[in-house]
C-alpha cells in the first residue's frame, strides 16, 4: 500500500490530526519499515514459482492494520523496536495468509482482494494453499530469530500470542462459525462471539503482541486488551457496514458478499443506524480503556481506532 492510498484514507476518515499528532505521517515512516522488511522476509526464491505467490498474497496493498497496531502498543511500553518489527510483519502474515485460504472456492470463494485477482484465481487452488500455508509457518520463523535482539522469554510470548489468536480459540474457529451460520439467525451475543474470534482476536493479539514487546504493568495490559478486544469488534461492525453501502471499487473486494451469501452480519441484525450506534460504543469502550491504562502516549493507538471507526474502505 502507498503512503498516499494510507494518506486518503485517514483525511476520508477525518483522523489526519488529534491533538497536534498527525496519524498520516506517524503510519508512513512506520509502513515504510514494515514495507521493507516484508519485502526482504517474503522471498521471491522459493521452488516452483511459490515465492512469487507468497509475495503476490502480501505485498502492495492492505491497510497493514495490524502491523501498525503492534508499533504503536510497543511505542506506547517503550519497547524493543526489533522485536516489534518481527511482531508487525508476523501478524500481517498471518492475517495474509487467513486471506488466501478464505478466499478460495471451498471457503468464500471470493474473485476479487485488495482490488486485484485473488491468489487461487490467480495461482491456481493448489499454489494459493501452499502459500497460505507457508507464509503461516514463516510469521513464526520471523518470531523466533537467531541471536539476542530479541530475548527467548519474548520470543515464546510472542509465538503464544499469535498461535492462540489464529487456532480454534481465535480466527481458525471464528470462520468455521462464520462457515457454519450460512443461511442462519443469529442473535447479537451469537454474532458478537463469532466475530470476537473471526476478526477480533489477531486485532488483539496485534496490541498484546505490541505490549509484550515491552514492560508493561498489569492494569495497562489489561486495559490494552479491552481496547484491543473493542477495536477488533469495532472493525468488524464497520466491515459489514461497508459491505452494504461501499462499491467493490472503494473497498478492493467484491462487496454485497455477504447478503448474497446469506452471510449473518451486524446490518442483518441490528440494521445500519443500529450498527453504527455499536461502532460508536465500540470506540468510546476503547478510548475509555486506554485513558485508564496508565501510558503516557497512547496518542498512536488513539487514532487508530478513530480511523478504524471512521474509515470509509
Amino acid at each position: 500500500m502507498s503512503d498516499e492510498t494510507l494518506s486518503g484514507g485517514l483525511e476520508a476518515a477525518g483522523t489526519q490530526r488529534q491533538d497536534g499528532f498527525d496519524l498520516s505521517q506517524w503510519s508512513a515512516r512506520r509502513l515504510e519499515r514494515v514495507e521493507h522488511a516484508l519485502s526482504d522476509w517474503v522471498v521471491a526464491d522459493a521452488p516452483a514459482g511459490l515465492g512469487e505467490t507468497m509475495r503476490y498474497a502480501v505485498l502492495d496493498g492492505g491497510k497493514r492494520l495490524r502491523p501498525l497496531l503492534v508499533l504503536a502498543a510497543c511505542e506506547a511500553v517503550h519497547g524493543n523496536e526489533a522485536a516489534a518489527l518481527r511482531a508487525a510483519c508476523a501478524v500481517e502474515l498471518i492475517h495474509a495468509y487467513s486471506l488466501v485460504h478464505d478466499d478460495m472456492p471451498c471457503m468464500d470463494n471470493d474473485v476479487l482482494r485488495r482490488g486485484k485477482p485473488t491468489v487461487h484465481v490467480k495461482f491456481g487452488q493448489a499454489q494459493a494453499l501452499l502459500a497460505g500455508d507457508a507464509l503461516q509457518a514463516l510469521a513464526f520463523e520471523l518470531l523466533a530469530p537467531d541471536g539476542t535482539a530479541v530475548p527467548a522469554q519474548m520470543q515464546a510470548t510472542l509465538c503464544r500470542l499469535l498461535a492462540r489468536s489464529a487456532g480454534h480459540a481465535g480466527m481458525a474457529g471464528g470462520q468455521a462459525i462464520d462457515l457454519a451460520s450460512v443461511g442462519r439467525s443469529l442473535d447479537e451475543a451469537q454474532l458478537r462471539e463469532m466475530h470476537r474470534r473471526k476478526t477480533g482476536s489477531l486485532l488483539q493479539a496485534s496490541v498484546m503482541m505490541g505490549a509484550a514487546c515491552g514492560a508493561a504493568s498489569a492494569t495497562a495490559l489489561s486495559r490494552l486488551a479491552a481496547y484491543g478486544a473493542a477495536v477488533g469488534l469495532a472493525f468488524q461492525v464497520v466491515d459489514d457496514m461497508l459491505d452494504v453501502t461501499a462499491d467493490s471499487a472503494t473497498l478492493g473486494k467484491t462487496a454485497g458478499k455477504d447478503a448474497a451469501q446469506e452471510k449473518p452480519t451486524y446490518v442483518s441484525v441490528l440494521g445500519l443506524d443500529g450498527s453504527a450506534a455499536f461502532a460508536r460504543t465500540l470506540l468510546e469502550q476503547a478510548l475509555q480503556a486506554l485513558a485508564a491504562s496508565g501510558l503516557k502516549d497512547t496518542r498512536a493507538l488513539h487514532a487508530l481506532a478513530t480511523m478504524v471507526v471512521n474509515r470509509d474502505n
